[in-house]
This record gives C-alpha cells, sequence and structure tokens, in this order.
C-alpha cells in the first residue's frame, strides 16, 4: 500500500522540454516512475527523453491519448498557477507543483478551481512525493529511501531528506514521503495527509516536520489527539529564530501566539506527539515510538 502514488500512476510532466523538467525527469524514470507524456505548448507531436516519452501541445490532449490521472509541473512561476489549472479541468486528479514563487493571488485562483474539480495538489514550492520503490515525483533523492512502514510529511525539502536518512540509520524504511511545501497557500496540509496515513495499513507510524509560523501544525495535531490511532513524532523548525523575520519559506514567519517553535512543540506534546527536540533525534525517537 502506499497513499496518493504508486507504481501504476500515469504520469505526464508540464513543462517537460525545460531544463528542468529534462533533468528530473530522467532521475524520474530511472527511479521506474511510469510517465507516459510530456507537454510544452508549441511542441506537441514531438517526443523527449530519447524517444521514450511522446509530447503533447496541452494536457487535455495528452489525457486523451494516455489516459493519465497524475501531473508533475516544472512550469516557471508566472505561468505555474495556469498549468495547475489546466490540469485541474483536463481531469488529473493528482498534481504536484514543483516550481517555487508562484504569486499567493494566483495560487487563490488555483486552488478555488481545482477545489472545485475534486484536484489533489501538493505544493506548490515543494520537493514533491515518493512512494518508495513505485514512484518518485518530484526533486527528492530516491537512493537515500528504503522500503518500510513509516509515512513522512514535511515542509521543508532538505528536512524531508534528513528525516529519510535519520530513520533508515535506525532501521526503518518508508512507504511515502511527502514534501507538502511552504508556502502560504498550498495545496495538500499536514492533517490532510494524516488522514491518508491513518487509513493506510502498511504505515504504521509518521514523521511530521513542520516550521514556525502558522496554524497547520497545530490543525493537524489537535486532529491527530481525536482521530489518529498511529504514532506520530514531529519536529518544529526555527527553534532560535526571531519574533517578526522570516525564515527561508514564505509561510515560516512568526506573527505572535501559538504559532511559535515553543507554543507548537508543547500543542503537540500535549496532543499525544513524541517531540523531537533536534532534527537529529527524529529517527530514533520513531523507533523508541515503534517499540
Amino acid at each position: 500500500m502506499s497513499i496518493l502514488v504508486n507504481k501504476d500512476s500515469k504520469v505526464i510532466v508540464q513543462g517537460v522540454t525545460g531544463s528542468e523538467g529534462q533533468f528530473h525527469s530522467v532521475q524520474m524514470l530511472e527511479y521506474g516512475t511510469n510517465i507516459v507524456a510530456g507537454v510544452t505548448p508549441g511542441k506537441g507531436g514531438q517526443s523527449t527523453l530519447d524517444g521514450k516519452v511522446p509530447v503533447f501541445n496541452s494536457v487535455e490532449d495528452a489525457v486523451k491519448d494516455t489516459y493519465a490521472d497524475t501531473s508533475i509541473i516544472f512550469v516557471p512561476p508566472p505561468f505555474a498557477a495556469e498549468a495547475i489549472i489546466e490540469a485541474s479541468y483536463a481531469g488529473i486528479s493528482l498534481v504536484v507543483c514543483i516550481t517555487e514563487g508562484v504569486p499567493v493571488h494566483d495560487m487563490l485562483k488555483a486552488k478555488k478551481i481545482i477545489s472545485q474539480n475534486g484536484t489533489r495538489l501538493i505544493g506548490p514550492n515543494c520537493p514533491g512525493i515518493i512512494t518508495v520503490d513505485e514512484c518518485k515525483l518530484g526533486i527528492m533523492p530516491g537512493f537515500i529511501c528504503k522500503k518500510g512502514n513509516i509515512g513522512v510529511i514535511s515542509k521543508s525539502g532538505t528536512l524531508t531528506y534528513e528525516a529519510i536518512d535519520q530513520l533508515v540509520n535506525v532501521g526503518l524504511g518508508q512507504t511515502t514521503a511527502i514534501g507538502i511545501g511552504g508556502d502560504p497557500i498550498i495545496g495538500t496540509t499536514m492533517r490532510d495527509c494524516l488522514e491518508l496515513f491513518e487509513s493506510d495499513s502498511e504505515t504504521d507510524g509518521v514523521v511530521i516536520i513542520g516550521e514556525i509560523g502558522g496554524q497547520m501544525e497545530i490543525e493537524a495535531a489537535r486532529w491527530a489527539k481525536a482521530n489518529m490511532s498511529k504514532p506520530i513524532v514531529g519536529f518544529i523548525a526555527g527553534q532560535t529564530a526571531p519574533p517578526g523575520r522570516r525564515m527561508g519559506h514564505a509561510g515560516a514567519i512568526v506573527s505572535g501566539g501559538d504559532d511559535t517553535a515553543d507554543a507548537k512543540m508543547r500543542i503537540l506534546k500535549e496532543c499525544g506527539i513524541a517531540v523531537a527536540e533536534s532534527v537529529a533525534d527524529i529517527g530514533q525517537k520513531m523507533k523508541n515510538e515503534m517499540n
């Protein structure tokens, strides 16, 4: 089992002929991801990636020809939201948007439309999602993963990789790892992911990596307290961040109240989540929770 993607996912790459799309599509194919098509307006009828992947002018054309159900977007920021909307209208059920710097106004429009159409979005400004040994969508290094029974949810790309490495070092593998993105407007929240992992029969524990700013971690923790049967280990980045200063991610800014690292860590503990004080403790803390 897994959540969101697996070896049967039929993937299209929007922006496949760009440098980022080319580079990461090669990595995804090598991992085993089932890329059935690429989309670049004006280049329909061509092929790319050594002739392995046909290119279409639109997502609609690609879906009609390949029955694709999943899309990953490597499109520049000014056009990324429209790419999300195009995929949603074409009937794609899962869209992963890697692009950083998508205007907030554009994302508000895109989120409203995909919600109406029932499309799930991961990102934007995220490393993507990987179901170990089955499907890699995005920029995560697949070689660091090991098949196992722990789900990973993270706002941070690099901390996602660190958490995976920590788990592997103590002998724990992963089912699916998701980088949800650190922007103020994203498609899928930590709570959404916890619900999916709770329903996945092969996931026995979950790591969540949050950061200062916003209420997402708190909402997830309170939902987990009432609904989650599986152990959770949490880590909050930005413990030394000064109030009022943005720290890397657009959504990582402390306005006061319970969006500080200390407040979030306290609330996570109150909700029964085992909190790692340091990123270096994540693996061992999860191992302890599984025993």
